[in-house]
């Protein structure tokens, strides 16, 4: 069974979303027959390349309020009391993220998708280290095991850029008007960080309606076999 979830690298609703989602796979029964697949969302290709920007001041002028103020909510403090702590988004800064996803997608394709994903999330919001640049991402490229040489000269023709655009788009031809964005097995479309409880519901219910119940009501039922067929016992010829 399938599961696609779209993500902004730097957006806190989608490390939260992404860790409720690792939280509903554990706890799911058959979780050995899932594949999680991360997905790009990008949403700050409109922020400077060269520069970052405060959050605060990012998020005051675009909102006019911060977390925890005018009832905007609490996201630090929501990911602390599910175990997701620190989680630091007040005081980590913004910037534009297409060479971030880009990365992304060069991991993905030497088959590290969800060890790349975790990684970002977890700098990003765990140390508040920078994603941005290209030094940045050559010193993940290390961590991951990736041919540094090779993901420089990716990252500079823009290799993946079509893919993390592709990406978008096809989220959006899905329902998706913003991350984290998550579909199950094709079925289920569930916008927004949903919490831990619902994602289960829906993984169990999915898995449900595709994989029918065996129901065992004894062992003297005809049935053939690889090695030919067997007669129940109540209908054996008695000499």
């Amino acid at each position: 069974m399938k599961v696609e979830i779209w993500s902004e690298i730097a957006c806190p609703w989608c490390g939260l979303g992404g860790h409720r989602l690792d939280r509903a796979v554990e706890r799911f029964e058959h979780s050995g027959h899932l594949e999680v697949v991360h997905r790009s969302f990008p949403l700050g290709s409109g922020l400077p390349e060269d520069r970052t920007l405060s959050v605060r001041e990012f998020v005051l002028a675009k909102y006019g309020a911060i977390p925890g103020q005018a009832g905007v909510p609490d996201i630090e403090g929501m990911a602390a009391a599910e175990g997701l702590a620190p989680y630091r988004v007040l005081d980590n800064r913004v910037g534009n993220t297409d060479l971030a996803h880009e990365f992304l997608a060069h991991a993905s394709a030497e088959g590290k998708n969800g060890e790349a994903w975790n990684m970002l999330f977890r700098a990003y919001f765990g140390k508040a280290e920078s994603i941005f640049t290209l030094d940045d991402l050559l010193e993940f490229s290390d961590k991951l095991r990736l041919d540094r040489e090779q993901t420089r000269q990716v990252l500079a023709d823009r290799r993946y850029h079509r893919q993390v655009q592709q990406d978008a788009h096809q989220a959006q031809r899905l329902g998706a008007t913003g991350a984290p964005f998550t579909v199950i097995d094709g079925r289920y479309a569930l916008a927004g960080a949903q919490d831990t409880d619902t994602l289960l519901g829906i993984l169990r219910q999915v898995w449900d309606e595709t994989h029918p119940t065996v129901v065992v009501a004894g062992n003297d039922a005809a049935i053939c076999g690889p090695d030919g067929c067997a007669v129940p016992a109540a209908h054996t010829a008695h000499a």
